[in-house]
């Protein structure tokens, strides 16, 4: 079995007010021992986060089986020689063939709050051969900014398929040939809604729901606002998902979510695959 974990973990920023990234990691496992981890909403050097704590070096060491990759959305200037960062961290203890760090759309907007938004892509080496992880964190505040950004991963995602079905001439390196299969995992906080035009949007072929694929007709699960009312006043409700590829759902085994733990305003979601 492949497992793949998606969470927005808040930085580590619990309902009761307290940052704790060992309880993240606790909760995490207590799901099973995921091959790829994928976390949204991840800090570096931000004296505004944490403290300004490098929150990558301390996952990494709270996972010390797993490599860490960082994709930063936002990279800024900060004291000294180190910058602020916020993204995705992926962690994977399988091998990772390929990695790319796509900066999403981010359309002029004036008069709301929007932020460079990014997916990063793993191409990890599974038993039942390369597959590809992409997690992201697409925009709040602007359906616009989801819509157009929904439709960037979509591309990203035909321009895979189409490469892996008419690959480029091989060569000697860098021009040497590196699995990128059409097979897909997209995971993350998608902050779309079952009931809006930008579900219908993503999950149009060839991607699939991978919680109808698991589940049936089963009503998607609240993955948001459970327990904190004060950001969530309309209460629980989903923005976190899995989309596969048809290839993939024919392996999907099960896709659990956590219902208990307030570590973070989201629900952690685990998803297994057949090998």
């Amino acid at each position: 079995m492949t497992a793949i974990l998606t969470w927005n973990i808040q930085c580590g920023l619990g309902c009761d007010g307290v940052v704790d990234l060992a309880r993240i990691a606790r909760l995490a496992r207590s799901m099973g021992e995921a091959d790829v981890l994928c976390l949204q909403e991840v800090a570096r050097n931000d004296p505004a986060i944490a403290g300004g704590a490098d929150q990558v070096a301390e996952l990494q060491a709270l996972f010390p089986d797993h490599q860490a990759f960082f994709g930063a959305g936002l990279s800024r200037r900060a004291a000294g020689r180190a910058r602020r960062e916020f993204g995705n961290l992926l962690l994977s203890r399988l091998p990772v063939l390929q990695l790319f760090c796509h900066l999403l759309p981010q359309p002029a907007a004036g008069g709301i709050k929007h932020m460079q938004r990014q997916a990063i892509e793993a191409v990890v080496d599974t038993p039942a051969g390369p597959l590809r992880v992409v997690t992201t964190h697409l925009e709040y505040y602007s359906a616009a900014h989801r819509a157009v950004q929904i439709g960037r991963l979509r591309a990203l995602q035909d321009e895979a398929a189409a490469n892996a079905h008419d690959p480029p001439k091989a060569a000697a390196s860098p021009y040497d040939p590196v699995p990128r299969p059409a097979a897909l995992v997209l995971c993350g906080d998608l902050n779309v809604q079952p009931q809006e035009d930008e579900y219908r949007q993503l999950f149009a072929p060839p991607l699939l729901d991978a919680w109808r694929v698991a589940r049936g007709d089963e009503p998607h699960p609240p993955s948001t606002g459970l327990f904190d009312r004060r950001q969530w006043p309309m209460g629980g409700h989903c923005r976190d998902y899995f989309a596969v590829t048809a290839e993939v759902a024919r392996r999907v085994e099960s896709l659990q979510i956590e219902l208990a733990t307030d570590a973070s305003d989201h629900q952690p979601l685990l998803l297994t695959l057949r090998d």
